[in-house]
């Protein structure tokens, strides 16, 4: 159940950015195994004048994205497959890429974060074998 936060600059046409989404959402399922039903993206839309590189507003396409998944889910291979093939696909939909343009993996517990009203570490324990 990762989240995915996206923040770019300059502003892009909502179908573009709809199709990003997809994309991301399918490389989350690919190389994280995540669960595509429940994977979200948010975009972000910064104004370019209140974006920064170097004390600089950047000359071209910026982007940073984000992605939250459950500590100790995945292996650091696919944690550096993710980075760059995210970053790959950010470049292809937004264009040429300040050099600044950042892919993180957040890790966070399981008992930290969850959805649908249940942690992570409670949905584990529930469907763990007794």
């Amino acid at each position: 159940m990762p989240t995915l936060q996206l923040q770019l600059t300059p502003p892009v046409p909502a179908p573009r950015l709809a199709g990003l989404a997809r994309e991301l959402t399918a490389l989350t399922n690919r190389v994280l195994g995540k669960r595509e039903e429940v994977t979200a993206v948010l975009v972000e839309e910064v104004v370019g004048s209140r974006w920064f590189i170097g004390g600089k507003t950047p000359a071209g396409p910026t982007a940073r994205l984000e992605v939250s998944i459950t500590a100790g889910t995945n292996t650091a291979e696919a944690k550096q497959e993710f980075i760059g093939e995210a970053h790959r696909l950010l470049r292809q939909h937004l264009g040429g890429l300040e050099e600044a343009s950042y892919v993180v993996v957040r890790e966070l517990p399981a008992g930290d974060w969850g959805y649908g009203g249940k942690t992570q570490a409670a949905r584990r324990h529930a469907t763990s074998p007794l």
